[in-house]
């Protein structure tokens, strides 16, 4: 494997780490400023709300100038967020450096895994892209949960300064190991936009909102639940967000293995059981062994959601996945938001740091049921299908009736 593809999984282990450590440290960061814990949920809110919006801008804007000039940016922007957020005088700033970094998320994973397969022979080109996307796995294994050690010990704001390290060096190895690629040809928007008439397309995207939207809802206020429910420590919160981030690898090579064989299904059963342990989070949060083994089952289960829904968007976006899988990254980020959202309100609402494990599980079964929605359009769809292709020349008995 190529030296570009450490550059690559260098940059997604600094975004992975930055979009998840803040849920770590959500109280440091709300008693330094001032604010509430639900305002500072914020900050998850409007991270996911810019990758949501940056992903499909950045992604088109990178279709006129070279990859490796894109990906470059890219970092830059990521850098200066980062550097933002470590300096940032009050919660405004923070939030503008959060979102300024969002916007290298989703263009960043998009084009990257696009430069990651070009870099090698055709039979090697998913592991050059797995091997890229393994930045952000390890992140939640090893960055969240060290970045929340460190902001817990010497200060959070050391936590962003070091995330924006990463990106240097992540941008440093753009430059000098990624080699120079032309920018794409015979790019169309107009063809690409129209995937969006599909709508199966729509369901998926949905589907991924609702779906992550339930881990989120969740997992944006663990911190708060573990310390003030449980009865965790401060510093527990460290090695729980490694459960997390463990359940998130097996989930997700799971729902990698099993998307090709059996989609749909295995939608079912991991929205199904999604829901059910976060309902079931409400009550295993007051104890310590519980709640660890349930934020392994969120981590799971959510994240055997991600390569069916991924591929359920590549599938039904046909000739034209590319903006489709760019918002798609969007649409999980859109849930983020709406999750983190919808959490912040039932906490200030006085129904308790639990609250928001309802709203997560809610979420969970509105995919559940889009899901078996779009799996019966599906059906119908083919029947008819099935019907016209048997029927022959359509166009003579329709023309009886006229």
């Amino acid at each position: 494997m190529p030296l570009a593809l450490l550059a690559l999984a260098i940059g997604a282990f600094g975004i992975g780490t930055t979009e998840f450590v803040i849920m770590g440290l959500l109280p440091e960061v709300a008693g330094d400023f001032g604010v509430s814990i639900p305002t500072a949920g914020y900050l998850v809110t409007g991270y996911a709300l810019g990758v949501m919006f940056g992903a499909p801008l950045m992604t088109v804007l990178g279709t006129k100038i070279f990859r490796k000039r894109m990906l470059m940016v890219l970092m830059g922007l990521f850098i200066v967020g980062n550097v933002l957020s470590a300096v940032a005088p009050v919660f405004g700033i923070m939030l503008l450096g959060r979102v300024v970094a969002s916007l290298a998320h989703g263009a960043f994973f998009g084009i990257g895994s696009v430069v990651a397969a070009d870099l090698v022979a055709p039979d090697k080109k998913a592991g050059a892209i797995a091997m890229m996307f393994t930045g952000l796995t390890v992140a939640n294994v090893v960055g969240v949960p060290l970045g929340t050690l460190i902001g817990q010990s010497v200060g959070w704001r050391i936590t962003f300064a070091v995330v924006a390290l990463l990106g240097v060096v992540g941008l440093v190895g753009v430059a000098k190991l990624v080699p120079d690629t032309p920018k794409p040809e015979g790019v169309h928007l107009r063809h690409e936009l129209a995937a969006f008439k599909n709508v199966q397309v729509l369901l998926a995207m949905a589907m991924t909102v609702l779906g992550f939207g339930g881990v989120f809802a969740a997992i944006t206020y663990i911190a708060p639940m573990m310390t003030q429910v449980t009865g965790f420590a401060d510093g527990s919160v460290t090695w729980l967000l490694v459960l997390f981030g463990l359940g998130m690898v097996g989930g997700n090579l799971v729902g990698g293995k099993f998307a090709d064989r059996a989609l749909m299904p295995m939608l079912y059963v991991s929205l199904g059981a999604l829901a059910l342990v976060l309902a079931l989070f409400t009550l295993t949060a007051h104890d310590k062994i519980l709640s660890a083994v349930t934020i392994a089952l969120i981590g799971a289960l959510g994240f055997a959601t991600v390569p069916p829904l991924q591929k359920r968007v590549l599938d039904q976006a046909h000739g034209a996945p590319t903006l489709a899988s760019a918002v798609n990254i969007g649409a999980f980020n859109l849930g983020n938001a709406l999750a983190a959202w919808l959490g912040g309100l039932v906490i200030a609402a006085g129904l308790g740091y639990t609250a928001p494990n309802w709203v997560g599980a809610v979420l969970a079964a509105a995919a559940l049921v889009l899901a078996f929605l779009s799996a019966a359009l599906e059906r119908r769809n083919g029947t008819r299908s099935t019907v016209v292709a048997s029927g022959a020349p359509t166009e003579q008995p329709a023309a009886v009736h006229h």
